[in-house]
């Protein structure tokens, strides 16, 4: 078994399902503890027993990430359960409905930032306090390539995915002499659950051909390049945001 991440700790927001679930489980794949984080409380039983079924070990924790209290008990949980916290990947986000800027309550616009970039900075906060004390880790932020090509009617979700990428720059050269490397990912069109009932099946048969690769991506895809950046084998890359969506962004 190739497991560069042995006796390492790992935390993974966002993973009852979809991108998340899949990098909590590529994280168990290379040697990782995981600490699986999520409102869904069912789906995050779900990826650690999937986990288990591996032989990896898990375990699942309630965590609204927009909720500061929760979030510092999550990262208290990872270092209590594990004895420490070397990796995590902020990955929790959602996607509101969509609404031209002239038609965007100020309820709706607050809400997508709130959980989307405030989210990902409450979590680098109290991750990197951690970190700090031990010498080091890694962190990976889930931006989207909505931060690059702006999503149609989405403009709190582009400007929150943006802000993520901003966020991640700045935290990396804040801690780099200490240790922390911090990246961000950047999801295309990925097959997970949400896209897939927000767009439905015929939109996307459509939307197939135009599509980089023919298809969209699979969580795995990104999942992986989570990991990487959290391996040895990035320990060059700092403060990058790499997009993962088969070329199409750049095309």
């Amino acid at each position: 078994m190739n497991a560069p991440l042995e006796a390492k700790s790992a935390l993974v927001t966002g993973a009852a399902s979809g991108i998340g679930r899949a990098g909590a489980m590529a994280f168990a794949a290379k040697g990782a503890r995981v600490l699986v984080a999520d409102v869904n409380d069912e789906g995050a039983a779900e990826t650690v027993a999937l986990i288990e079924a591996s032989g990896g070990e898990a375990a699942a924790v309630h965590c609204d990430v927009t909720d500061e209290a929760q979030v510092e008990a999550m990262v208290a949980t990872a270092v209590s359960r594990f004895g420490g916290l070397d990796l995590a990947w902020n990955n929790a986000g959602r996607a509101m409905a969509q609404a031209p800027i002239h038609e965007m309550t100020l309820e709706r616009w607050q809400a997508s930032v709130e959980v989307n970039l405030t989210s990902v900075f409450l979590c680098l906060k109290h991750e990197v306090r951690h970190m700090l004390e031990a010498g080091g880790g890694c962190i990976v932020n889930t931006a989207s390539g909505a931060a690059r090509v702006p999503a149609p009617g989405r403009s709190p979700y582009s400007a929150s995915k943006r802000g993520v990428v901003g966020l991640t720059a700045h935290a990396a050269q804040d801690y780099l002499k200490a240790g922390i490397r911090v990246n961000a990912v950047l999801p295309g069109l990925i097959d997970t659950p949400p896209v897939r009932a927000n767009l439905g099946s015929t939109t996307i048969e459509k939307m197939a051909p135009i599509l980089p690769l023919g298809r969209m991506g699979d969580p795995a895809e990104v999942a992986d390049l989570a990991v990487w950046l959290c391996t040895d084998e990035a320990r060059f890359v700092n403060g990058q945001a790499i997009v993962v969506d088969g070329g199409g962004i750049l095309a």
